[in-house]
Parts: C-alpha cells; structure tokens; sequence
C-alpha cells in the first residue's frame, strides 16, 4: 500500500527509503526492488533473542538506512525497547482490528479475524498506532471501520480490512507524519491543521 501510494504521489514530504524483512522471500522485497527502492534481509534466527535482533535492526535504520520513521506492516516480530527508544513516537504499525479490541500478544493475520468473528461484533476495522514496548498499546493514530457481514469467514473478513481500511490508513498516516501533523499528547495523538 506504501509503495502504491509513493507512486501515486499520496506520501507528502516523505519517500520510502528500505523495505527490510526478517526472511528472504518476502514479496514485499520483491514488490521494493520493482519500484527501485534498496531491501535488506535481517535474518530473526541469525540471533540468540530479541535484544540481540532489535539492536541489529536500530543500527540498519539508524546507519544505513537513516529513516526518519519506521513502519511495521506485517512484521511479525516483537521487538524490545531500543528500537523504541532510538525513535520515540517514530515507530508505526497498522493492526487488523479497532483497538482496544482484539490486540496484543498473540493476536496477530487470521487470529484477529477469527476473534472478531467468534466474539460476534458487526464491525472490525484497522487502526495505525505509534509502537511502543507494549504490544498493540501505543498511542493511536487513525482507525477506519469496516462491517462484517453474515457469511464472514476469517480470509474474507481479512480481505475486506485490508481493502477498506488498512490499504488507506497506513499511507495516511505516513504521510501525516512526513508532515510533521501528529501531535502525541499522553495517550491521544492530535491531526494538526495544514498551515
């Protein structure tokens, strides 16, 4: 959805810098290559635990890299603090659900989906939060709804999320960002006007 929306002219003030993964054949390297963005492939079982992999992966961004912001789409891996600490309220992450519900350890792809669908609920959605060492309890950013319909199964409530919500939200929150628009005060983030 990033490197659509980079195409398109959508994320002001900022460009994509890296795609990195934590395994090789991710098609999201494939999907950067293509539009001539660098990939960089971080091995998670190259190291001992996540202290050893976060510390690699802070000295990437911070290094090599030099981003200004990381996002995390569909990275798996819960990281520890330095990476936080090294970009406070600079770290964002889209999850499949209107947080507070259904989040946090082990609530991740398909699980969130089967959640929602066993709970019962009419509408789930996506919300982009600033991440911090609490899994999915950041500062929240933006969430879109989205209904869940009779018939529902996890992939298809997971198709409808990602089309109507997530595929929008996370470049509009990067973009906000590039803007310098958000605004964390305790645990509300604030949309600043356009001056």
């Amino acid at each position: 959805a990033l490197i659509d929306a980079q195409g398109r002219g959508e994320l002001v003030n900022g460009r994509i810098s890296a795609v990195i993964s934590s395994t090789p054949d991710a098609f999201a390297l494939e999907r950067a290559k293509n539009a001539g963005i660098p990939g960089y492939v971080l091995p998670r079982r190259d190291f001992s635990d996540s202290r050893g992999y976060t510390a690699a992966l802070t000295r990437l961004l911070r290094e090599t890299v030099r981003a200004d912001l990381v996002v995390m789409a569909g990275f798996m891996t819960i990281l520890t603090e330095e990476l936080f600490q090294a970009y406070p309220n600079a770290v964002i992450n889209i999850h499949p659900s209107l947080i507070p519900s259904f989040c946090g350890v082990g609530c991740y792809g398909l699980h969130v989906h089967e959640k929602a669908l066993e709970y019962g609920v009419k509408i789930s959605g996506a919300t982009v939060h600033f991440v911090t060492e609490e899994c999915d309890a950041g500062p929240i950013i933006l969430q879109k709804a989205a209904e869940v319909l009779p018939g529902d199964t996890p992939e298809v409530l997971q198709r409808r999320i990602m089309e109507q919500c997530e595929w929008k939200l996370l470049p509009q929150a990067v973009s906000l960002f590039c803007q310098d628009r958000l605004k964390v005060e305790g645990r509300a983030v604030r949309i600043l006007d356009c001056l």
